[in-house]
């Protein structure tokens, strides 16, 4: 029987389904999210924010020792350089500035996630060396967009949507003349790399391989967080190797050496 008569109707009908499909998966993308994330901070800066007093730089990458770093939104003024980093994100959030994963959980669905914090720290410490700037200069700042809530007290220096723009008005002290902001400025612009494919290819590829070995390194059954080897010191087992939770003694979390 030939298929093809009964099927060109059918695929005549609903032909405009497949495009549809492809633009749901790619509006419900991490992708995607991250860039509206991105578009709103961008918005709330050029409505909020002086323009002749700060100075918007986005979408930064930068090489760093072991490849390259990409920063969303750098903010140069007189009152310090912010680094902002943009989560779009919902549900219920957990954790503290100290702790290396955060937790989100939607419904009964929980997953861990990296620390913002910890993340935009190697972003301002590349900023930091390749700008020559103390921490009274330079300012970290997370922004979480989207319908995130947080069920623990957000530090400081983590706000919802425009809370950022009151988080960077709160700096009144000028740290900066207006010679070392443009000096800045133009620092930035010529150390970052180029906007091309093959650069963010690479830098995809970087963060795959960071995210590949971080899968791979034991993981501490109570919180989650980092594991160091260590060795017992006294007893039965002394001189005998395991893996001991990092944030020891708040977290006593162990694992064996041969169950790593």
């Amino acid at each position: 029987m030939d298929y093809s008569a009964i099927l060109q109707p059918l695929y005549t009908a609903l032909w405009y389904l497949i495009p549809l499909a492809i633009a749901g998966a790619v509006f419900k993308s991490p992708w995607f999210k991250g860039k509206v994330g991105e578009a709103v901070v961008n918005l709330a800066a050029r409505l909020f924010l002086d323009k002749s007093r700060y100075h918007l730089i986005k979408n930064v990458t930068l090489p760093t020792a072991d490849g390259t770093t990409q920063i969303d939104h750098i903010i140069v003024s007189r009152y310090g350089v912010f680094v902002v980093e943009t989560k779009n994100m919902k549900g219920w959030i957990f954790g503290d500035a100290r702790q290396r994963y955060w937790t989100q959980k939607i419904f009964k669905h929980s997953q861990k996630f990296q620390n913002p914090l910890h993340q935009n720290y190697k972003h301002v410490k590349t900023l930091q060396s390749l700008l020559g700037l103390d921490d009274q200069q330079i300012h970290s700042v997370v922004v979480f967009v989207g319908e995130a809530t947080f069920k623990t007290p957000m530090p400081e220096n983590v706000t919802y949507g425009r809370g950022y723009i009151r988080f960077i008005q709160s700096h009144t002290e000028e740290r900066l003349s207006e010679t070392e902001v443009q000096t800045i400025i133009d620092t930035i612009q010529s150390g970052r790399l180029a906007a091309t494919f093959k650069n963010h290819r690479q830098h995809a590829a970087h963060v795959k391989q960071i995210v590949a070995q971080k899968e791979r390194e034991p993981r501490c059954p109570k919180c989650q967080g980092e594991m160091i080897r260590r060795v017992v010191k006294r007893g039965a087992n002394a001189g005998k190797a395991f893996w001991g939770c990092k944030a020891f003694p708040v977290c006593r979390g162990v694992l064996n050496i041969e169950l790593e």
